[in-house]
């Protein structure tokens, strides 16, 4: 396996930005387009991982619903939370992704105040695998149980 020797820091993304558990989810979309992303992490007050917010989320919970995204807050979205220790082999956050189904992973750093440091993202993952394992990984995630 490719990821044999690495952590998950090795192969995630760093510079993740979060919107706050407060801010609406026309804030999370405007901050989704200037970021050129479909996801955002939501942090809480105290700058802990709350969840995470997607462009497909607004869309489904609150548009689709005829809810008010300036007024409907991110907290009210978050989910169930999965994420990985910066320190954790690459391979537990792709076993992670896989067994959740889930495209993007956050990485805490737990030694720091468990602290966002980053994102595990598909395109984290595919540059990080061989052939073979990325087509196994994509057929792990998205074949609906």
């Amino acid at each position: 396996m490719a990821t044999k020797n690495l952590r998950a820091r090795d192969i995630m993304t760093a510079g993740v930005q979060c919107c706050g558990e407060h801010q609406t989810l026309l804030d999370a979309a405007r901050m989704m387009r200037d970021l050129d992303v479909g996801c955002l992490p939501i942090c809480g007050d105290d700058q802990r991982l709350q969840g995470l917010i997607t462009d497909r989320d607004i869309v489904m919970k609150c548009c689709a619903e005829g809810l008010d995204p300036a007024t409907m807050k991110c907290g009210e979205l978050a989910g169930t939370l999965h994420w990985v220790s910066a320190e954790a082999g690459a391979q537990e956050a792709v076993d992670t992704m896989e067994v959740h189904q889930i495209k993007r992973l956050p990485v805490i750093d737990v030694s720091n105040g468990h602290r966002l440091i980053g994102m595990i993202t598909e395109a984290n993952v595919a540059k990080n695998l061989s052939d073979a394992e990325i087509a196994a990984f994509v057929s792990r995630v998205y074949v609906a149980h």
